[in-house]
């Protein structure tokens, strides 16, 4: 069918960003169809839900693993998915200015995970919650987690709101957190999943303004699983950074040159990677060149001396 090989082609060719998109109306839409088929056959509605929805009760969770990754795909609500996906967007293409696809999707994980280990702790340890059967669904700890670190990585960042102009995003965030807050009690499961995320937004922009990224593990882990998915051989993801290398002599000159630029300064012989590039240059265009550390300023113009023909 034309209409099927359009949407394929669409998602194939689209940004990380439209595929999550995708992925979260791909899976609103088969969930009604599935409930209507369901309610053909006399089954409660519910029921199919809850095979995807992430329960509170921490033994019915043990035979249902997969709901701590499918509830955050999972709408059924129109309004819920509209703003959900309207968010992801929006600030999702800010998010993008400053970072990668692979720390998008890292994110997203981190900030459900995040969201539903908030939820999954409340609802079994604070007492007002006793007994309770709640189900949690929805992307919004992970959208949450997207918003809050693109506004804590980079506040003063303008965007165009109507009849108010020109806005930085650390006001328009500390907005929506607000009227979280306010309206807790109408929805406490997921604004406690909210505040999650929320928490975990803020952990990857503060230490990702001091080098450090939290999705890198996460990252390499799945890229280890696709690879044996793809019948590359396994190896095991290594979390640390190699330790400085020296490099090649024929690099020697390079290196004597930019000493002698110095004023007789040592500098370290060891590589730059392209992740570490990809923050310093980020840092710069969120902040401006004097907001790098003098660590920054020498990896820059290392790079800018190898790179020199």
């Amino acid at each position: 069918m034309a209409f099927i090989d359009d949407i394929k082609r669409t998602y194939m060719q689209g940004s990380m960003l439209m595929r999550l998109v995708f992925i979260n109306i791909g899976v609103f839409l088969v969930l009604h169809l599935a409930v209507f088929g369901a309610m053909l056959f006399k089954v409660p509605g519910d029921e199919v839900l809850q095979w995807v929805e992430l329960p509170c009760d921490l033994w019915l969770l043990l035979r249902r693993p997969w709901t701590l990754v499918t509830y955050m795909f999972a709408h059924y609500g129109l309004l819920h998915i509209l703003f959900n996906m309207l968010w992801l967007y929006w600030l999702g293409r800010i998010f993008m200015d400053f970072f990668s696809p692979k720390q998008l999707t890292g994110l997203y994980l981190l900030g459900g995970w995040g969201g539903a280990l908030l939820f999954l702790l409340a609802y079994n340890l604070l007492p007002a919650f006793a007994g309770d059967m709640i189900y949690l669904v929805g992307a919004s700890a992970s959208v949450m987690a997207i918003v809050v670190a693109t506004a804590v990585y980079a506040p003063d960042y303008k965007i165009g709101l109507l009849f108010l102009g020109e806005v930085s995003l650390k006001w328009v965030v500390l907005a929506v957190i607000v009227i979280e807050l306010v309206g807790f009690e109408t929805n406490i499961a997921g604004n406690i999943a909210h505040i999650g995320g929320i928490i975990v937004g803020a952990w990857f922009g503060v230490r990702l303004k001091q080098g450090h990224d939290i999705t890198c593990p996460l990252n390499i882990a799945i890229d280890a699983l696709v690879g044996l998915f793809n019948g590359r051989k396994f190896e095991m993801p290594t979390f640390r950074r190699p330790k400085s290398q020296k490099r090649p002599s024929s690099t020697g000159t390079q290196q004597g040159s930019a000493a002698s630029t110095q004023a007789g300064a040592h500098r370290p012989a060891d590589t730059v990677s392209e992740e570490e590039l990809d923050i310093i240059l980020a840092k710069i265009k969120a902040s401006g060149y004097d907001a790098l550390t003098d660590e920054e300023r020498d990896k820059l113009f290392k790079v800018s001396r190898r790179r020199t023909p």
